[in-house]
């Protein structure tokens, strides 16, 4: 599946833009994706972090968004990080973090945590 097969996130106004600063935090505690090694898949938690400027994204897209990599191989670096990308350009947050929290995979667990932060 290519980036353009992949659900379009949907935004919402900030109705509190220019009026001050505050942060969204989005627990996605059912996150899978497949390894792109084994085919296997791969569970984790994703915890989005922002801060809206003009927009807010709408959920229930970033739901359906999240669910088209369940078919998906790619690695939990690559998932992290293109999806924070994704995220960016849908509602263009003042700052955002990403962490993807992925389940023990041969006694082994990782944590990949990207960051935005808008140049002012």
């Amino acid at each position: 599946m290519s980036d353009e097969e992949l659900p379009a996130l949907e935004t919402f106004p900030n109705q509190y833009a220019g009026k001050r600063d505050y942060s969204i935090e989005i627990r996605c505690p059912e996150f899978t994706s497949l390894c792109p090694k084994t085919g296997q898949p791969d569970f984790g938690v994703l915890t989005f972090t922002y801060t809206p400027d003009e927009l807010c994204v709408e959920l229930k897209s970033l739901k359906l968004y999240l669910q088209a990599y369940r078919t998906r191989g790619i690695f939990y670096e690559h998932v992290t990080n293109s999806i924070l990308d994704h995220f960016v350009a849908a509602c263009q947050p003042k700052r955002a973090k990403l962490v993807g929290d992925f389940s023990p995979r041969g006694g082994i667990t990782t944590a990949v945590t990207a960051e935005y932060v808008a140049e002012r």
